[in-house]
């Protein structure tokens, strides 16, 4: 605990709202008041009506005036106003460390008009009233009056968890507790608390109730009280909550800026089932009309309530159907299909979302928390998803955006670092708070369970990346080398962590102005210098520890112009070189690749297109050969649960088949048939083999033996035998 008074603004908050509640029925008294204080202070005042006409207002609002993100000049100087024009005799805080604060576009806690209800702003003085007499006499009659107007309040649009309960805990900061991010993270999530008290406490997805709100403080407090813990209060706890998340956040600081300079480049690959961040542009109703209300609430929800659970479909060909039948037989709802589809199954956690209002302004971003959820429970866009909402105001689009509600934006990678460019000025002091992301756990037993590969290979393949570095998976069509690519690195992190992980693709035009650096003509007509991916990437890695791995993962490496693309760099990869600096070609600096950093490369041994591997290139790296993995454990355990006697003859004919590729003099083990095509079967009737054998392995058979065509019609029939 700090030892200066962190506390010193409780009494001046307590005092002011004894002052504020005989105004209850004198609100033009207050309203006049409130233009005085920034008159008084020459600070612009904030916009409380759409035409900026006051005509009323409820006093969490008015507390809102000095408790958003304000320098703490002016924030003392609108209290001083304060306290001069309602008599507040209680010190002038000037601490003003952990009392959480509104956002300053969304800093009001009522609709403005007309979208305002006739009782509205009364409510919410009932329930300001309600809770400074429970601050004071905490009786069952105070608690009910509380417990009705808090449910009310809380279910006004644009109102939420965090908002109104920070506005109860601004009033009686002594017995009633805040909920916003911070110290829901800190009570659930910090380990702060022992698990058998927390498994104790409500769980509540979306606003929580009145009754679930006051066990909680309930609970809390008599926690609080006992002698397990050490703080007093639920002050002490709320500002516990700012210390600790501020700590933990300085510590993770370093690796959350290296994630915002890696979104700028470079479009990472995807593979099913590893967390590859992708981003989208997504509008929250006509011109954003949800905006304020999603924001506040931590969500973003897609409409089509009239077709209800979007999981339940099982292709986008349903959706379209239901939509007909629902909507309009006469629409294609072919697009709309496609955006809910997405959103629903495509989006995961850890997307990067960017919100647009109509086509020429942008209002937000944020990073999407949870997997799809139907709400029935909501009266309107039912399906949600959680997002944590790390930027709202206003800016001018590059362009104009697509009209589609939702749209995956990962592959335009340009437009991707514009987007992300436009939201770089501002810091976390924009953020209205913290959350510490939970990364998935993830080690070499669930590397073994997806990646078929025996342990005794996948611990000399980690050493051997471990001690040179720089390592290339080369192995046959189809033995899981993006596959493992990113598992590889996952596993040694031991943790899923896509922000330390980045993929591009080498083909013939790739070239060392797209990995390291070069100039990019402007809209302008001039040039600009522009930083290519694997420079970003190295930048973001060398301001971590250097215990902290990195992995940069090359698909087809042996695709691109190697000596073009790497330039100056065959010498700064080798491991022994790692952290020397050689002066890059397009700028007047110093540039060396991080201890931390390993590269993973992938080669198709098969293409009989490709070049020899510049030598001087191949010699900085060490060659893993990854085989068809139908022998390991993982797969065995695979076919097993399949339990399917025509796949198991399948299996032992392709293994034969490989034995004759192995011994084939113009082919050999690197042309081998690998386990991939077999893998992730979810049945395993006639038409799903005979698919595989007919579209996928009988055209790479005609390819190897194109001067045998006989022997190659000799196989594919073999293996059309054994399905039959």
């Amino acid at each position: 605990m700090k030892e200066t008074n962190q506390f010193g603004w409780v009494d001046f908050y307590k005092e002011l709202s004894l002052k504020l509640r005989q105004y209850k029925d004198n609100r033009t008294e207050l309203v006049e008041k409130v233009e005085k204080i920034f008159e008084i202070t020459g600070i612009s005042m904030p916009t409380l009506e759409k035409d900026k006409k006051l005509e009323d207002i409820d006093p969490f609002t008015f507390y809102g005036l000095f408790n958003k993100k304000l320098t703490v000049d002016n924030r003392i100087s609108i209290i001083k106003a304060i306290a001069g024009l309602f008599d507040v005799k209680a010190e002038i805080p000037s601490s003003f460390d952990s009392i959480p604060v509104l956002n300053p576009q969304n800093a009001i806690f009522y609709l403005v008009k007309p979208n305002r209800g006739n009782d509205d702003i009364q409510e919410l003085w009932e329930l300001f009233d309600a809770v400074v007499e429970y601050d004071q006499n905490p009786t069952d009659e105070i608690i009910s009056k509380v417990s009705k107007y808090f449910d009310i309040c809380i279910n006004k649009k644009g109102n939420g968890n965090s908002k109104i309960t920070m506005g109860m805990y601004w009033v009686a900061s002594d017995s009633l507790i805040n909920l916003d991010k911070r110290n829901l993270w800190y009570i659930y999530e910090s380990g702060k608390f022992p698990d058998s008290f927390v498994k104790t406490l409500p769980s509540f997805e979306n606003k929580i109730t009145s009754k679930e709100y006051f066990d909680l403080v309930e609970k809390l407090s008599a926690y609080i009280k006992s002698e397990n813990c050490e703080l007093k209060n639920f002050n002490e706890l709320s500002f516990e909550a700012w210390r600790y998340s501020e700590q933990v956040n300085k510590e993770i600081a370093e690796g959350k800026k290296a994630e915002s300079k890696r979104e700028k480049k470079g479009a990472a690959i995807a593979d099913e089932g590893v967390e590859t961040v992708h981003y989208w542009i997504y509008s929250p109703g006509d011109s954003a009309s949800y905006w304020d209300e999603f924001y506040s609430e931590g969500i973003m929800g897609i409409g089509w309530d009239e077709i209800g659970d979007l999981s339940k479909f099982n292709n986008k060909d349903e959706m379209k159907q239901k939509m007909k039948e629902k909507i309009d037989p006469t629409r294609s709802f072919k697009n709309d299909a496609h955006s809910t589809w997405q959103f629903v199954n495509e989006m995961k956690p850890g997307d990067v979302i960017f919100v647009k209002k109509g086509m020429y302004k942008l209002v937000g971003k944020g990073i999407v928390q949870s997997d799809y959820k139907y709400d029935n429970d909501r009266d309107y866009y039912k399906n949600i998803r959680k997002v944590k909402w790390t930027h709202i105001g206003e800016w001018d689009h590059p362009g104009r955006a697509v009209m589609k509600t939702l749209t995956d934006l990962t592959a335009y990678t340009d437009y991707v670092e514009e987007l992300n460019a436009l939201f770089e000025s501002d810091t976390e002091d924009d953020v209205e708070d913290t959350v510490v992301l939970n990364l998935k756990p993830y080690n070499a037993d669930m590397f073994l369970d997806e990646v078929y590969m025996d342990r005794s290979k996948y611990e000399t393949l980690v050493s051997l990346l471990k001690r040179k570095k720089n390592v290339i998976l080369q192995g046959a069509p189809g033995v899981g080398k993006t596959f493992a690519a990113k598992r590889l690195a996952y596993s040694m992190m031991g943790v899923k962590d896509p922000s330390r992980v980045m993929m591009v693709q080498f083909h013939q035009s790739y070239s060392y102005e797209d990995f390291i650096m070069g100039f990019r003509p402007t809209q302008e007509g001039g040039f600009k210098l522009e930083h290519g991916a694997f420079y970003e990437f190295c930048k973001s890695a060398e301001v971590d520890s250097e215990d902290t791995p990195y992995f940069f993962i090359i698909d087809e490496i042996n695709r691109g112009n190697l000596s073009k693309i790497f330039g100056e760099l065959f010498m700064l990869i080798e491991s022994d070189k790692r952290g020397i600096e050689l002066k890059l070609l397009y700028a007047d600096e110093k540039f060396s690749v991080p201890e931390n950093v390993y590269i993973v490369g992938m080669m198709n041994t098969a293409d009989r297109s490709l070049a020899m591997m510049d030598y001087a290139l191949r010699r900085r790296f060490a060659f893993f050969e990854m085989e068809p993995g139908f022998n390991s454990v993982g797969f065995r355990k695979y076919q097993k649960s399949l339990n399917d006697k025509k796949f198991d003859n399948l299996i032992e004919r392709i293994e034969a088949l490989n034995v004759d590729i192995a011994n084939d003099e113009s082919l050999g083990e690197g042309f081998c048939i690998g386990h991939s095509y077999l893998c992730g079967l979810e049945e395993t009737s006639y038409q799903t083999l005979s698919g595989i054998i007919e579209f996928e392995i009988a055209p790479l058979l005609k390819e190897y033996w194109f001067d045998e065509p006989s022997k190659a019609k000799n196989w594919i029939d073999d293996l059309r035998s054994v399905i039959l």
